[in-house]
């Protein structure tokens, strides 16, 4: 049976770096508040001159790479990003198509924090079902810069980045992705918003008066939905593969706050060298999270053949997503 095996990891992260004391300076807040309620202790942060595909071509040429194969032999690159470089088109994943030299299918796909996993999902299905053979996904989000660096409920929490994988048609193992679980509830789509820039809400004096031209959150709602949808998800994704729990090798979770992952943690009773966490150093950079994670712990050594590996993403919309990977190389 076919499956889309995972053949190379990249990721790439702007230099400049925030910490919590930095944001002591401009904002009310310190770093026992922010690392207490988070995680986070500090988060990269794009220039002026910096944008989400700058940080999406950086990551896959570096997975490009370490999958040994070239550009040109893409057949499609899906770019995960609730930031594109421009509000409607073109898409971020063309922009990348060009930079990289690649002739092939390109698109957007918009999940918020969710995206990787249904990027995963969605480029999986285009090798499984024998449309293409190889297949570049990126999740890439420059969301500082949609931010109100006065409110410390949104300013604290996030940075930028972007992580890559080159998905490629396996026809000689049962190495690859064994099932993918995508969910979404529009009831919670006012929780975590922004809410202005878009046909609704065009940008104009008004809307920037009001600072709807950045993000908002009902943090404490989206605390509770993703507490609820991150053990959930992984159940879910388990029963699809006929796997359980004690099955889970290694799992690697969207980076939204330390509270959450040590939550799902104990609900799977998982140790936590089974766990990849790397929200102290670089915040929550929403559809880069998971792949920038990957991509750590494969140059660590940290995942090897035959794994059970598990992703899950959850975000604004609302949505969640989770993928079982036995690990190929």
């Amino acid at each position: 049976m076919t499956k889309s095996l995972i053949i190379g990891t990249g990721s790439s992260l702007p230099d400049k770096i925030i910490t919590n004391d930095d944001l002591a300076k401009i904002v009310d807040t310190n770093d026992e508040w922010i690392s207490v309620r988070t995680g986070i202790k500090s988060r990269r942060v794009t220039n002026a001159q910096e944008s989400t595909s700058d940080l999406a071509i950086a990551a896959a040429v570096k997975a490009l790479e370490a999958a040994n194969i070239r550009a040109n032999s893409l057949d499609l690159i899906i770019v995960a990003t609730s930031s594109p470089d421009y509000l409607n088109f073109p898409s971020t994943a063309c922009i990348v198509q060009e930079k990289l030299g690649a002739k092939c299918a390109a698109f957007d796909l918009s999940a918020a924090c969710s995206g990787f996993v249904y990027a995963l999902t969605v480029g999986s299905q285009f090798i499984d079902s024998g449309m293409y053979k190889n297949v570049l996904v990126i999740g890439a989000d420059a969301l500082t810069k949609f931010l109100n660096w006065e409110d410390r409920n949104t300013c604290v929490l996030f940075g930028d980045g972007a992580g890559a994988v080159v998905l490629q048609r396996n026809d000689k193992s049962d190495d690859g992705i064994l099932s993918s679980y995508l969910a979404a509830d529009g009831s919670g789509a006012d929780i975590l918003i922004n809410p202005g820039g878009g046909a609704r809400n065009p940008i104009n004096e008004d809307i920037i008066k009001r600072k709807e031209n950045y993000i908002q959150m009902d943090g404490k709602s989206v605390f509770r939905f993703s507490i609820k949808v991150i053990v959930e998800g992984i159940e879910k994704v388990l029963e699809k593969a006929n796997l359980l729990k004690k099955d889970i090798d290694f799992l690697i979770p969207h980076q939204a706050n330390i509270r959450i992952i040590d939550h799902a943690v104990a609900k799977l009773g998982l140790s936590p060298s089974q766990v990849y966490v790397n929200i102290q150093d670089y915040g929550n950079t929403s559809a880069a999270t998971i792949p920038i994670a990957l991509d750590e712990a494969v140059r660590k050594g940290k995942l090897k053949k035959e794994m059970i590996v598990v992703t899950i993403g959850f975000g604004a919309g609302l949505t969640w997503g989770s993928n079982v990977i036995r690990w190929g190389y």
